[in-house]
Formats: C-alpha cells, sequence, structure tokens
C-alpha cells in the first residue's frame, strides 16, 4: 500500500486550518501554515474563491482523509462499511476511523502523531488482547485490551512521547495505564468524543451524490 510522502504542512495549507499532522510538533515549531495559511501552489495568495456545496463537501472529506491518513480507496470503503449499518452513516463512519488501532495509540498518547503510531504497529510493537497487530487499519472492539511491547531502545523512545503528550486528553472510551503502556477499549467511541471540527454529513452528502 503506498503512503504519503509529501509536506505535512501543504496539506494544512490546502485544508486552510492547522490539522496536526506532525502532532506535538505542530505546536512547538512555527510550521510553514504559521507562514503561508493559504493554499500551495502559484498566485493561491491572489485569489479569493467561493467554494460551491460541492467544494465544501469535498474538502471536508480531504480534512478527514488527511487526519487519518487514508487513501480514497480506503476511505471510501469505511463510507460503505457505514452506510450498511443501522444509525447515522456519518457518526458511524467517525467511530470506524476512530478505532483503527494507529489511531487508539496515538489516543493513549503512545505516539505524538498519528503517522508515528502507524509506524510502531507497522514495526509489530503493538499488541491486542495478547495477540500481535500489524496492520493499522485493524478496528479494536469493546473490552478490547491493547499493549505496546518492544526492546529497551523503543521504550525510551516511547517514554519520550508520553511526556511530550501528557497535556494532551486522552478520549473517554479509552482506560489508559501509561506505567504498564497500556489501554483499554471501554466502550466504543461516540460522535462526541471526536476532537476535532468536522462536519460529517457533507461527507455523506458528497458519497450520496
Amino acid at each position: 500500500m503506498g503512503k504519503y510522502i509529501g509536506s505535512s504542512c501543504r496539506l494544512c495549507r490546502r485544508e486552510g486550518e492547522k490539522l496536526f499532522l506532525k502532532g506535538t510538533r505542530c505546536s512547538t515549531y512555527r510550521c510553514a501554515f504559521d507562514r503561508r495559511s493559504y493554499a500551495p501552489g502559484e498566485g493561491a495568495k491572489a485569489r479569493r474563491v467561493k467554494l460551491s456545496n460541492y467544494g465544501l463537501q469535498l474538502r471536508e472529506k480531504q480534512k478527514v482523509k488527511r487526519i487519518y491518513g487514508l487513501f480514497e480507496k480506503q476511505f471510501r470503503s469505511y463510507f460503505a462499511k457505514a452506510t450498511r449499518k443501522k444509525g447515522i452513516t456519518g457518526s458511524i463512519l467517525l467511530q470506524f476511523l476512530e478505532r483503527r488501532i494507529d489511531n487508539v495509540i496515538f489516543q493513549a498518547g503512545y505516539c505524538t502523531s498519528r503517522r508515528q503510531a502507524r509506524q510502531l504497529v507497522g514495526h509489530g510493537y503493538v499488541y491486542v488482547n495478547d495477540r500481535k497487530v500489524n496492520i493499522p487499519s485493524f478496528l479494536v472492539k469493546d473490552n478490547d485490551e491493547v499493549a505496546v511491547r518492544f526492546t529497551t531502545k523503543g521504550q525510551q523512545n516511547v517514554k519520550d512521547n508520553i511526556e511530550l503528550t501528557k497535556d494532551r486528553s486522552v478520549p473517554g472510551w479509552l482506560e489508559v495505564d501509561k506505567a504498564h503502556f497500556k489501554a483499554k477499549v471501554v466502550r466504543l467511541p461516540q460522535r462526541e468524543d471526536i476532537g476535532f471540527p468536522v462536519n460529517e454529513q457533507l461527507i455523506v452528502e458528497l458519497y450520496s451524490r
């Protein structure tokens, strides 16, 4: 599977807001968005484009995709699964995204960004119910127990991340034991647990066209 290797700040500039794709580094350092908050590209600063309804829907979808680090095929697959479940499609879509194991590791404070969490999972340091999970898209369930296990060197890296993220609140659907590098899913995430502004209805309208 491919991955985006370009500038994270460029994505934030395109969406017109900080997406904190670098995690705590976005707050610590003055990133490109702070210097150039307009969209990337020649002449973008001078252009004043009023978005159509379709444009608003597209930008909202792109924003959520970039926050979770997904490509279009993956994101569309989550949407298709959400439409097949009973309930509000937009909220179910966000619930699927929150349940990804890389997001769980990020939300627990063991990594400073979802990209870093994806790497930790891919290297085989994450276990769910004592079984190794190295697929970032793995979806946790209610009462699942997640643990990070590593070598001595890796342990220090995670400790450093815990210190960097100590002021970041843990969502209510997770119970975190940072002393033992564990987390438990006490309930499935709900719409109110989403920690960034998103209008998921625009995404539903886009895919329903």
